[in-house]
């Protein structure tokens, strides 16, 4: 009798053994965001870099929106479907939206990082574009800021909205969309000053300018997507 009761209680010892293991050591049926968005980047397109990015949906909406967006932590802003939207640029990591609501006529408010903080024409961090949704939509999406009056870049006794001579055309296709580098068009302002056909580049948050945004014209375009990397581009090339 002595023998058959070591049995059961082996059994039982080695379970509470195992599931105190367990404890120790949960296997988590969630994958930590930083993980998932790493493997997800295993599928990205040729035309785009591989790794930890930043996502920005800019969504066309028909109807102005009148909820409050302010601090709402999303990777989107709402814009008008056809019409003109503004997104002011405020200077700061990590990358964030602060305000939504782009059909307001207050315009939204994206935080970046200075992209060139040296205005040497390399970026600390690229950004990608490509439109999607029903083939057909349009925008034109141009950076501006303001030139503060005396002390600005013209030297006027008022102060002047400045948009770059260089916009970003993005159009929505038949086929599959593709990814472009619009680093470029968005995180310089390109200003004629001596309207000589030769353009001053001013890198986003140049303390020449202030106020920085993007002016976002829409044609119909449902949704542009952005995506913003830890990588260079040499806009000077």
């Amino acid at each position: 009798m002595k023998k058959v009761l070591i049995i059961p209680v082996i059994f039982v010892l080695v379970g509470m053994l195992f599931m105190g293991c367990s404890k120790q050591n949960p296997i988590s049926s969630e994958t930590p965001p930083a993980t998932a968005e790493k493997d997800l980047n295993l599928l990205a397109p040729k035309d785009i870099p591989n790794g930890a990015h930043y996502n920005l949906n800019i969504i066309g909406v028909p109807n102005d929106k009148t909820a409050e967006m302010d601090d709402n932590m999303g990777h989107r802003i709402f814009v008008k479907l056809d019409g003109k939207s503004k997104i002011l640029l405020m200077e700061g990591d990590p990358f964030q939206v602060l305000d939504a609501n782009g059909t307001d006529g207050n315009g939204a408010k994206f935080q970046l990082p200075n992209p060139d903080p040296d205005n040497d024409g390399v970026t600390v961090y690229s950004v990608y574009a490509r439109a999607l949704g029903k083939p057909g939509g349009k925008v034109d999406m141009t950076t501006g800021a303001t030139d503060p009056g005396e002390d600005g870049i013209f030297g006027t006794a008022d102060d002047i909205i400045v948009f770059s001579v260089d916009t970003l055309k993005v159009g929505r296709e038949k086929g599959k969309p593709k990814w472009d580098n619009v680093s470029n068009e968005l995180l310089y302002i390109y200003v004629d000053l001596d309207e000589d056909g030769v353009p001053e580049r001013y890198n986003l948050f140049n303390e020449a300018l202030q106020d920085y945004f993007w002016e976002y014209d829409n044609r119909g375009l449902k949704l542009l997507q952005l995506r913003f990397y830890e990588v260079p581009t040499d806009v000077t090339v």
